[in-house]
């Protein structure tokens, strides 16, 4: 055996870089995933979320139920959208998910207030995702102790009390209990389908190439939508048996309720998996080999688990991180996972989380069988 020599061991360095400079999507994913990684956990991931949206529906006008909705106007953690004059409209916008928490002022607060009777505030959150709530209710009292105590001087000092002039109760809709499970199992649904379907079929047409089989469709009649749908399909029936393992899991493992149309999922699901099946057909149809449709696979799945909403809450994320999480499939289909199994929602409730799921489809399509046209030629 010949001695180690560096001469030898310089060259194979050499082969290496040229090699890594001959393969630049290799090397951009190398570069671009540990820089998303740092740029999302670094801005974009929030464990406390604030300014989330609210709705009042203030019965008394007040002056001290004035100081109140300004305060939580003020605060970081509230942003007051919406005017909910009825019960009904309050529960519709906590249904369809426009608002946080609905916050009632009763009809006479500012005179059971200065009667020292301590009047009730009702407020009402979606704590579907329990990670979004909690921080905002803990800041609700303090604040609300905090205004009222200031107006609350002179001979009303005394209603100030040890446990301030407001009784505040937190009605919980959809999760009263703030279990974990029942946001984070739904949510697996939308993760595991984005991973495995998308890296899945990233796979197929690369596969073709690396092995020559290209060539054989290249002879056939056989024309590129076809060739696409065809791949597609085998694919929707996997999907579909994970769909139902994740369900069976989420009722008889850990006790998920299931209020709506267990059939509306599964319609919900056809359009989500086809929609990951066509990004996975893109990224094959850009891929030179299947390190590569990896690569992008991962590059794909990485923002779709961070920005969905399913680890970190949704509103707690920055403007710019949220519209780049609205464009992402899994964003829409985890909300209307959790709306149907969760809040009972029917097609009137979810559709407007469909549409997108449907643009991002026609989108992702048309570029796959575009990129698989040019392959041909």
């Amino acid at each position: 055996m010949p001695r180690f020599t560096f001469h030898r061991l310089w060259a194979i360095v050499l082969k290496e870089f040229i090699q890594m400079k001959r393969d630049r999507v290799t090397f951009a994913m190398m570069v671009g995933i540990p820089l998303m990684q740092l740029m999302l956990f670094g801005f974009a991931i929030n464990s406390d979320p604030k300014h989330l949206p609210a709705a009042v529906r203030a019965a008394d006008q007040g002056p001290f139920a004035r100081t109140l909705v300004a305060a939580l106007r003020n605060s970081d953690y509230f942003t007051l959208t919406r005017e909910a004059p009825t019960e009904a409209e309050a529960d519709r916008l906590l249904k369809l998910g426009d608002v946080q928490f609905v916050i009632n002022i009763p009809e006479d607060f500012s005179r059971q207030l200065l009667r020292g009777e301590r009047p009730t505030v009702l407020i009402e959150a979606d704590a579907t995702d329990p990670a979004a709530t909690g921080p905002a209710l803990s800041a609700v009292r303090a604040i609300a102790s905090t205004v009222l105590s200031r107006d609350l001087t002179g001979p009303n000092a005394r209603l100030r009390g040890a446990d301030g002039p407001v009784d505040f109760q937190v009605h919980a809709h959809y999760n009263p209990e703030n279990i974990t499970q029942y946001n984070v199992v739904p949510g697996l649904m939308g993760v595991v389908l984005t991973m495995t379907m998308v890296v899945i079929t990233a796979l197929a047409i690369t596969r073709e190439r690396e092995r020559g089989t290209m060539e054989n469709l290249l002879a056939t009649p056989v024309r590129p939508f076809e060739v696409m749908v065809g791949k597609i399909l085998p694919y929707i029936v996997v999907g579909y048996i994970q769909v139902s393992l994740i369900l069976l899991a989420a009722r008889f493992i850990f006790g998920v309720p299931m209020v709506g149309n267990l059939a509306l999922v599964y319609a919900v699901a056809l359009l989500f998996i086809a929609c990951n099946l066509a990004m996975g057909i893109t990224f094959s149809s850009l891929a030179q080999n299947q390190l590569q449709a990896v690569q992008m696979a991962f590059f794909f799945f990485l923002p779709s688990i961070l920005l969905s909403g399913f680890m970190f809450p949704f509103r707690g994320m920055p403007e710019w991180a949220q519209w780049v999480g609205s464009c992402l499939p899994n964003t829409h289909f985890l909300r209307i996972v959790r709306g149907i199994l969760l809040k009972g929602n029917g097609l009137a409730e979810i559709a407007p989380e469909l549409w997108p799921l449907a643009l991002f489809l026609i989108i992702a399509m048309t570029i796959g069988v575009k990129r698989y046209r040019q392959t041909l030629d």
